[in-house]
């Protein structure tokens, strides 16, 4: 099977691969990392917005931990199969760009060069993730709209745009830019003035409605957060400094983003991709409008206050750079056959490499000496701190520590001082032992965080007394450890 030769036999090769993602992740601690604690800890509501993020990852978690119950299984499962249908729609958007199978394959397995794509969403992200799905298929609708427009392709692209704002909410850009550089093209813009355009935005709202009404009482929980991110630690002094700030970090996170396929795929096709560069043709000029469009608003956000942009911020806009690149080749008019037998070997080695990071930065902590929060050892202190009694809730004081006790012990309630219902809390209510976590200083030091003692005071929650554990780290030296500040209460309010 030649995996560059059409999209069924790179499907079938990337279907193995993160089958193997699947075992490698099972394999792991039990210990959830951050996303993945979150997911274990929101899988007990179902709620029309939790939050920073938007709730459609939380919904489809909801749903697999309603039917199959909560597991490392059912975190890593879902997670691994949306990544395969972001690969998958991204080969279909691109074999509707390129009007080339061979292309197109070599398109959808570049995206695993994309570091935001093949590292970062394999290690940690979830909500990412969803948005990755949206855009390959809001691509894909996209495309095949401008070239074969029917009504299903319309709706598509509805209810691509609908499951990506709801997924993340910089994903509105990518619609808003698209329909800019459909605009301006004189062929394709009276796509925008087909009455099953109406159908698209129709299908499109229906789906963000719902998370929309909780957005309008809840828009400062839902942004507060990313605001925050979006502003350095050490913001400069005057709004022109923060401005160029902002500016300069957006340059950088464009580069970082899009450096290393850039890099390759030059090593790769060698004098073409550089002759290519001026090459140019209807589909080119869309996608560079796009993404000029999309890069503009965001330089728009630095203006409007942010001093700080990320390049996973950047995904929807700049997925497309693969695609993009072979376009350019292609218009050209080059054999590009030399250069793909020269990429396609790059695709299993950075899957390998991925993998194993994936897995030696867990089991080879000790010789690097940084333990990612994977090594914390939640399984054994959920089995040390319920040994002699059972709680009937537990409180924590971040969902990272609710959703690894919500993985250990799936029969006992989990919540935050301040969620699911900061006025009445379901400790108000609990008829037994209540134990509640904290992350501890050291394995001496039970002193509760200033931010998680007024959050418990605001809930009407009294510690009668403290106490810390602390436990060696998985795949750790036995000196450095990992505490838990812990006390037990009667539940009740005080």
């Amino acid at each position: 099977m030649r995996i560059g030769g059409s999209l069924t036999a790179a499907s079938l090769f990337l279907a193995f691969y993160f089958a193997v993602n699947i075992v490698f992740r099972i394999a792991l601690p039990d210990t959830l990392g951050l996303d993945e604690s979150e997911q274990a800890f929101f899988s007990q509501y179902l709620f029309l917005g939790y939050g920073p993020q938007p709730p459609f990852y939380n919904w489809l978690q909801y749903a697999v931990v309603a039917v199959a119950g909560l597991s490392i299984w059912t975190l890593a499962i879902p997670k691994n199969i949306l990544l395969f249908l972001c690969y998958v729609l991204y080969g279909l958007a691109a074999r509707e760009a390129l009007k080339d199978k061979v292309l197109a394959s070599v398109a959808m397995l570049s995206l695993i060069t994309l570091p935001q794509v093949g590292f970062l969403a394999q290690r940690e992200l979830t909500h990412t993730v969803a948005l990755l799905v949206a855009t390959g298929l809001f691509l894909y609708s996209l495309f095949r709209t401008l070239q074969r427009p029917t009504l299903a392709s319309y709706l598509l692209v509805g209810i691509a745009a609908g499951i990506g704002v709801i997924s993340k909410y910089n994903f509105a850009i990518l619609p808003a830019a698209a329909l800019l550089a459909v605009l301006a093209d004189k062929e394709w813009r009276r796509r925008l003035f087909d009455w099953r355009m109406l159908a698209a935005i129709a299908v499109g709202l229906l789906i963000v409605l719902p998370h929309a009404f909780w957005l309008l009482d809840n828009i400062d929980s839902a942004s507060s957060a990313t605001l925050q991110r979006m502003t350095a630690r050490h913001e400069a002094s005057s709004t022109i400094l923060r401005i160029g700030q902002g500016l300069v970090s957006l340059v950088v996170a464009v580069i970082g983003f899009s450096a290393l396929p850039t890099v390759l795929f030059a090593a790769a096709f060698r004098r073409d991709f550089f002759r290519a560069l001026t090459a140019t043709s209807p589909m080119i000029r869309l996608i560079e409008r796009m993404m000029a469009a999309s890069l503009l608003a965001v330089a728009l956000v630095v203006v409007g206050g942010a001093s700080h942009i990320h390049e996973r911020w950047l995904d929807p806009f700049l997925l497309i750079l693969p695609v993009y690149l072979l376009l350019k080749m292609q218009a050209a008019g080059f054999d590009l056959s030399a250069g793909i037998r020269r990429f396609l070997p790059v695709v299993p080695v950075a899957m390998v490499i991925i993998i194993t990071v994936l897995t030696l930065r867990i089991v080879g902590a000790q010789h690097v000496g940084s333990y990612p929060i994977l090594n914390a050892p939640m399984v054994r202190f959920a089995s040390e701190l319920t040994a002699a009694r059972q709680p009937v809730l537990i409180i924590a004081s971040s969902k990272y520590l609710a959703g690894n006790f919500r993985l250990q012990l799936p029969d006992v309630p989990t919540v935050l001082p301040d969620f699911p219902d900061p006025a009445l809390p379901d400790y108000a209510n609990a008829k037994g032992p209540v134990l509640v976590l904290w992350r501890g200083r050291s394995e001496t030091d039970a002193t509760i965080p200033a931010d998680f003692a007024a959050r418990l005071q605001a809930a009407g929650i009294e510690l009668p007394q403290t106490n810390t554990l602390a436990l060696p780290y998985l795949f750790g030296h036995p000196n450095h450890k990992f505490a838990i500040g812990y006390a037990w209460i009667e539940g009740g309010a005080t």
